[in-house]
This record gives structure tokens, C-alpha cells and sequence, in this order.
């Protein structure tokens, strides 16, 4: 019997619609709360669970369902609003200990929310923990719900009819399958939650005081001035109007139902304004009062509890602490921030998680015309993260490019498997903060990196995000992605009425590694047929991928004033992308820009730099993510040799009950011959270093680079997460500086950079089975045309805590 309360099953899950629930373990004082959940059932569904009319439960059956072991008898159960609305219990078979007898029950008024296989997941995340290795589910016919939940869980499974019942029975060991079923109910779950948010229907704000300038009434006035379609309540404890609007005393006394409540009240007034919301069947909270996590530990404590209590109730929170949110979707017209400046519509999403630098990144955004589909300024964080809107951003038609401003990162390892995924359909630009220090922001619900920050870039670029210095660069770089279509390839044609504006260009472009077309010098007499008949050219050219256009007024003389009309012309087509310096204009001048209905720049308006330099590397961003996204994603081969098993039982005996252990050679080579890698002495060639850890942010990890002192010195190291795909392992190999001692520098023999990519595969598959492997270091390895020897090795073996979070049941 295991002594204890398992509090690391305790989770909060985002349901199908978008709200929340709070699943535990179930405990011997939840007799009442198992009594009116009972209470709450319909006939159909006591009988679907008892197979009998059961209409009240006994004293013995509530105390036998609400005492349990925690290994042989488990239940957990679902709350909102301190309810139960749902429970799943397993039962050890007494003849057969690694199977259990599985059941749950979810009241009818929350059948239908995704509660039933959100539970299934984490009874089975409980039940491997526990060693059980298959359920056992008996279920009527004319129960298709609960059929259903058990046979589109993924698992593997068998069905068979007997007396009358099915009996399914589910090997709980997870599959492809079973993976993606979870990862797929979570992108719907988690972009149902922030569409809810995005598109309220009514807004309150609670707190809006009738002092100008405050930041309750700096809201309820963006609102209004906004045009948001929906009403909007201002709640003030006296006020009888605030900014010309009838207020309310509470919330409660709202007499028409509220879907998003904006909160500026005083930190420690919050916690009684979520209790009120969720009284009100608010679907949402933004919270732009300080005074939480960014003023030390006590405030900490009030940020989650904050947290805590929004999401028993159902509810997701955009901050604390945070500027607000936006969209500008015609329909909605929502400005719930405290930017006095709203940029207009257009096919960006903003995801910011500085509300002080909030009203800066919206100035600039309008100020360089550049349009917004929505705008979320998370704050401290506590809730709704940028991994919450790239499941949103993902299946939004109205947003084509994704900006992130980020201080922190909270689930790192999901924030790449996202930005992967998303990366492939539309583009994501970042700017990370902390390059320096990779810590966390003060009342950030996140721990800080501890890879090096050019190891954090190389994990973002083979997740295909565009990282960028600053928010210049930042939006340098959107002004191409949301209105100018991606290049084939990396050859530019370069076009100018000013020599040496074309060389300056032409220089950037060769340092960032661009293929230069012989260049074209209209001179500075150049009219608006020269520069058309000139783009045209290009345009047609079918060994240009895309076109910096640069136009300068001459020193002496007017200029056609027709140049930027016929650029824009033949940019409509959208056959290549087009980048200017025009007359030294930032953004999207109204003179290069093709008009919407709201007068916002529209696709196929041309972006302009003020410098040639800013508009190549603007290029060059977008050229890079182009090649990425037109490289294939590559498979994960199956290596017919490997023994996971073996490994697992290997590993599991040498911790035994302790750790950390650092494994004699011996055992090392015993493990790495379960993954096809022998360990021998000699072997000539380049000496290299692969190294696999399991990181506390980003979970597996491997890294390869030349195993000697100058490449020590430079940290020459390529890192990606693991497993590999083939692609990335041979991406990986060429990512180093010194790449070309393996490849025939100065006519030197090229090494089997085939040997070395397998090797480079099994080993990060060894470290993807195994988190138990804290680190793996190979070194030197040795390559040389006839490929690899693995000289020496280190391994040091620790238990990890809890599963990995993309194996582990869906979870806040």
C-alpha cells in the first residue's frame, strides 16, 4: 500500500470549449461532494455506470469509492466552482496485479467538454506510475459516448462481446497514435480557450474609476473609443456613471450575462472580484493590476492564488500585471489595454509579455503601418502564455504572421514542438530578452535556462523561428512576411539609382551569405519607365528569388514622382518578393502601399527601410525561414538493432532506489550496445565530441562539436533536441564553425559524415528513451572516411522527477 497523497497527480486541464477544470486525487472528506454529484446524475448515467438503477448511494459506498490506497485502488476525480462534475477510478485485478478494472462517470451537464478523455489520460499517467500496464473497461452497447472515449484514446486495444457487455481492454504503454490524439485534444482545447478571450461578447471592467487618467477608466475609455460591438459595464462600489456610462456596485448586479471582465482594482481586492466573476459565469479574466509576483515573495503568493481560484472556476487569466488585449477583427473591435494608440486591421498577431513596453510595440507598430489581427500582453504571466496563443494563431485565418516579444520561457520544450508545428504553415518572428543572463523577470511563473544563449537560438531555429536582435529587426522583418510573398531561394537582384546605396546593399547581402545577381545602376537620372522596365526584368528572371528595390532623390533635380506607383504594380503580381529603401521611409509608406477598405496597407504593399542594409537583412531573415520551411521535416528511423527494453531494465537497475549513479565503463558500453554504439580503442581522423543531457527546460538534448581545445575556447557546439530526424542530424554536423575539417577542408579527405549522422541518430534516440541518462558524453569520437570510432565514454545516470511533459497527460 503506498502511504501519502499523491499531490503530483493534482493538475488544472483546459477542457474542449475552452474552460477549465482542477483534477486531484480523491479524498475521504469528499463523501458530500460525492453525494451531490450523485445527486446530479441523470437515471441513463447511473445506470451506464452501475449497470443498475442506483438512485442514492450508501454510507458503505461512499466511504468504499472515497477511500482508496493511492496504488491498488485509485480515483481521481474533476471540480469547477468546488463541485465535482466527473471521477475515474481503477481497480487492480487480484490475479493479475499490472491490470486494472477502469471506469468514470461525468455528470450530464458537462458531458460533451472533453472532461471524460482528459480524465482517461491522467488515470493512465497514474496507473504507469503505479505499474499497471493495461485497463480493463466494461462498458453497454448503448453506451457510444464512453466507447468512444476508450477506443479514440490511441492506445492500443482489443474488444470483445461477452453477456451482453463490451469489455475493451487498452494497453496503457503510449503510442504515435495515443500521442497525437493528446497533443491534437490540446491545440483544440488550448485555441478554444483564447478565442473565448479574443471574441467576448461583453466586457466589464472592475475598477473603472472616474479619476482621469487611471488605469480603470484609461480602459473603459480605449473600449468605448474602440467601438467595441458588444456593451461594456464599468463597475465602480459608488459611481453611478463612469465616463458617461451607467456603472455597476459588483459585478452581480450586471443584469446581462459578462464573458470578459477587465480588472484594475488593488491587488489585494482581486481575490474577491474572481470569486464575484465566477459567480457571474465570467468565461475570463485580464488583470492589469500590480502589485502580484513583480513585487516579491508575498505577491508571489497572491499570484497564485489568483491563479489557483480563476481556474477552479473555470476561468483563464491574461496577466497580472499586464497591458491588456486586442483585436481588431471588424465584428469585435475589441481594445481592452492601456494603449492610447490601436493599430489597425491587418495580418500580424502580437503576443507581448511586457506590459511596460506594451504601449511602445503598439506605437511603433502603427507608426510604421503595419496592421494587427490581434494583440495579447500576457504581464507576469501567471495564466495564458505564448504557447496558449500559438495553438490560437495556428487556425486563426485572419493572422498570416506571428511577432513574439518575449522575457521568458515557461514550458520550453512545448514552446518548440509549437513553434515547430505552427512554423511550417506561418511564420514566427521573436525577440528574447535576457541574452545576457538567461534569467526570469521578477514574478515570471518560469526558472531560467541554463543552456547558453546561442544554444537557445540553435533550439529556435530548428524549430523554424526567426529569432532577431531587437524590435527594430523585429519588425523589419514582419513588414516582408505580412505583405510580401516568400522567396524560392537566396538570389537577390539588387536595383538603384544611387551607386553607392547599391554597394552598401550588395556588401550586407554577400556578408549574410546571399547569392548577389550582377547588379543593376539605373543612375541617378533614372525615371519611373527605367526602374519598371528594370524590375520587370527581374521579376522575370528565373534566377532571381527576390528584389531590393532602392531609390534616392538625385542631388540635382526633381524625380519621377511615378517610381513608386509602377514598384507597386508589378509587386501586386506577388510572384517574388520586393523590399525598398524609398526615399528613406520606415514601414509601409502610403506611397508603396496597395490600399484595404480600412485604408490599412493590404498584400503586396512594399515594405521600406531607411537604411539598404536593413532591407537585405529584413531579406535575409525571410530567405533563411523560406529554405527551412521548403526543407523536408525528415523521418525518425527505426534502427532495427535497438533493445529500449533491455536499456530500461539496465538503467532501472543500477538507480535501484538511489541516485544520482556515474556508471563504471562497463555498464556504459553495456547500454550503448542496447542502441547498436560499441565503444573501441585506435581509430584515426577528426576527434569529435557528442554529448546528450537531459535538460531541466528543454528535456532532451544533444550536442556535437570538434573534441579539441580552440573549439572548447569558441563553445563551437551545434545543439538540438532529441530524437533527431535524418535532416537535422545532418544539418546538425554542418551547423559548427568547423564543419569543413570534416567535410575536405584544403583538399583533406571528407569524412563518412554518413557513419557520423547514424551515430548522432542512436544516440539521441538513447537519450529520448531513457530521461534516467542525466548526461552522456562520447569523446573522442573519432571519423575518418571509414567512419566512426567511439574511443571513450562517460555516462551519469539520476531519476528524474515526474514524466516528461510531452509524454505526460495534458496539463496547466
Amino acid at each position: 500500500m503506498t502511504e501519502g497523497y499523491p499531490d503530483q497527480w493534482e493538475a488544472d486541464v483546459v477542457l474542449s470549449d475552452g474552460g477549465t477544470a482542477h483534477l486531484r486525487p480523491i479524498r475521504p472528506d469528499d463523501a458530500d461532494l460525492l453525494r451531490m454529484f450523485h445527486a446530479r446524475l441523470s437515471p441513463e448515467s447511473i445506470y451506464y455506470r452501475f449497470f443498475s438503477p442506483r438512485p442514492h448511494l450508501s454510507d458503505r459506498d461512499v466511504e468504499h469509492f472515497t477511500t482508496v490506497d493511492h496504488d491498488r485502488r485509485v480515483a481521481l476525480i474533476a471540480t469547477i466552482a468546488e463541485e465535482m462534475v466527473a471521477v475515474v477510478r481503477y481497480d487492480r485485478l487480484s490475479d493479475r496485479p499490472e491490470t486494472a478494472e477502469v471506469a468514470f462517470l461525468v455528470e450530464d451537464a458537462h458531458q460533451g467538454r472533453g472532461v471524460g478523455p482528459v480524465l482517461l489520460e491522467h488515470i493512465a499517467a497514474a496507473a504507469r506510475e503505479r505499474g499497471v500496464r493495461r485497463f480493463v473497461a466494461s462498458v453497454l452497447p448503448d453506451n457510444r459516448r464512453m466507447t468512444r472515449v476508450f477506443r479514440e484514446a490511441g492506445y492500443r486495444a482489443e474488444q470483445r462481446f461477452e453477456e451482453g457487455v463490451i469489455e475493451l481492454v487498452l494497453d496503457l504503454e503510449p503510442t504515435d497514435t495515443s500521442l497525437e490524439v493528446m497533443t491534437a485534444r490540446e491545440h483544440r482545447a488550448e485555441s478554444r480557450s483564447i478565442q473565448r478571450l479574443l471574441f467576448p461578447r461583453s466586457v466589464a471592467v472592475i475598477g473603472a474609476s472616474r479619476a482621469e487618467h487611471s488605469v480603470g477608466q484609461t480602459v473603459l475609455r480605449n473600449l468605448l473609443s474602440g467601438d467595441f460591438s458588444g456593451p461594456v459595464y464599468p463597475v465602480h462600489p459608488t459611481a453611478v456613471a463612469v465616463a458617461g456610462v451607467r456603472a455597476y456596485a459588483s459585478v452581480l448586479e450586471i443584469p446581462d450575462d459578462v464573458d470578459l471582465a477587465v480588472v484594475a482594482v488593488r491587488a489585494d481586492a482581486v481575490h474577491e472580484v474572481v470569486e464575484e466573476c465566477a459567480s457571474k459565469g465570467v468565461h475570463g479574466l485580464v488583470v492589469v493590476s500590480s502589485g502580484f509576483g513583480e513585487v516579491g515573495d508575498e505577491g508571489r503568493g497572491a499570484q497564485e492564488q489568483l491563479v489557483r481560484l480563476a481556474r477552479a472556476y473555470g476561468m483563464r487569466v491574461v496577466g497580472p500585471n499586464c497591458l491588456g488585449i486586442a483585436n481588431t477583427d471588424t465584428d469585435v473591435r475589441l481594445n481592452a489595454t492601456l494603449a492610447p494608440t490601436m493599430p489597425g486591421r491587418g495580418p500580424v498577431g502580437f503576443f507581448s509579455q511586457s506590459g511596460a513596453l506594451g504601449i511602445a510595440i503598439l506605437q511603433r507598430t502603427a507608426e510604421r503601418g503595419l496592421g494587427l489581427s490581434t494583440f495579447v500582453s500576457a504581464g507576469n504571466r501567471a495564466d495564458v502564455s505564448g504557447n496558449d496563443l500559438m495553438q490560437y494563431w495556428e487556425e486563426d485565418p485572419a493572422t498570416k504572421a506571428v511577432l513574439l516579444y518575449l522575457e521568458s520561457l515557461g514550458n520550453p520544450r512545448k514552446f518548440a514542438r509549437l513553434a515547430r508545428r505552427l512554423g511550417r504553415r506561418k511564420p514566427i518572428v521573436a525577440v528574447k530578452s535576457g541574452r545576457s543572463t538567461q534569467g526570469v523577470p521578477l514574478g515570471h511563473a518560469a526558472q531560467a535556462l541554463t543552456l547558453p544563449d546561442h544554444a537557445v537560438s540553435a533550439l529556435f531555429e530548428q524549430a523554424g523561428l526567426i529569432r532577431v536582435e531587437d524590435l527594430a529587426q523585429l519588425f523589419d522583418v514582419a513588414q516582408v512576411l505580412a505583405y510580401q510573398p516568400l522567396p524560392a531561394g537566396d538570389r537577390i537582384a539588387i536595383i538603384d539609382n544611387s551607386n553607392s546605396l547599391g554597394l552598401l546593399a550588395q556588401d550586407a547581402a554577400v556578408a549574410l551569405g546571399l547569392e548577389v545577381r550582377p547588379r543593376i545602376d539605373l543612375g541617378p537620372r533614372a525615371d519611373a519607365d527605367d526602374y519598371e522596365a528594370a524590375l520587370a526584368g527581374a521579376l522575370e528572371d528565373d534566377t532571381v528569388d527576390a528584389v531590393v528595390a532602392l531609390f534616392t532623390p538625385p542631388t540635382i533635380g526633381g524625380y519621377d514622382v511615378r517610381v513608386p506607383e509602377r514598384i507597386l504594380r508589378l509587386s501586386a503580381a506577388g510572384r517574388k518578393p520586393i523590399v525598398a529603401t524609398y526615399l528613406g521611409t520606415e514601414g509601409m509608406p502610403a506611397d508603396l502601399r496597395v490600399t484595404g477598405p480600412d485604408g490599412m496597407a493590404a498584400e503586396g504593399s512594399v515594405p521600406s527601410y531607411t537604411a539598404p542594409e536593413d532591407a537585405v537583412r529584413a531579406l535575409a531573415y525571410v530567405i533563411r525561414y523560406a529554405q527551412w520551411r521548403q526543407r523536408p521535416a525528415g523521418r525518425m528511423p527505426v534502427f532495427g538493432d535497438v533493445d529500449r527494453d533491455r536499456a530500461r531494465e539496465l538503467v532501472a537497475g543500477w538507480l535501484g532506489d538511489g541516485g544520482p549513479v556515474d556508471a563504471t565503463p562497463e555498464q556504459a558500453a553495456e547500454l550503448l550496445a542496447c542502441y547498436g554504439i560499441g565503444i573501441a580503442e585506435g581509430g584515426d581522423g577528426v576527434p569529435t565530441r557528442v554529448v546528450v543531457r537531459e535538460d531541466r527546460s528543454f528535456g532532451a538534448l544533444i550536442s556535437f562539436g570538434i573534441a579539441d581545445e580552440t573549439a572548447a575556447l569558441l563553445d563551437d557546439r551545434a545543439y538540438r533536441l532529441s530524437p533527431l530526424a535524418d535532416v537535422e542530424a545532418a544539418e546538425m554536423i554542418r551547423a559548427i564553425r568547423t564543419a569543413p575539417l570534416l567535410l575536405g577542408h584544403r583538399g583533406a579527405e571528407p569524412v563518412n559524415v554518413g557513419a557520423l549522422e547514424e551515430l548522432l541518430l542512436r544516440a539521441s534516440r538513447l537519450g529520448y528513451d531513457l530521461p534516467e541518462v542525466a548526461r552522456l558524453e562520447l569523446s573522442p569520437v573519432m571519423v575518418d572516411g571509414d567512419g566512426v570510432t567511439v574511443r571513450e565514454v562517460t555516462l551519469t545516470l539520476e531519476r528524474p522527477i515526474g514524466p516528461r511533459p510531452e509524454l505526460g497527460p495534458r496539463r496547466l
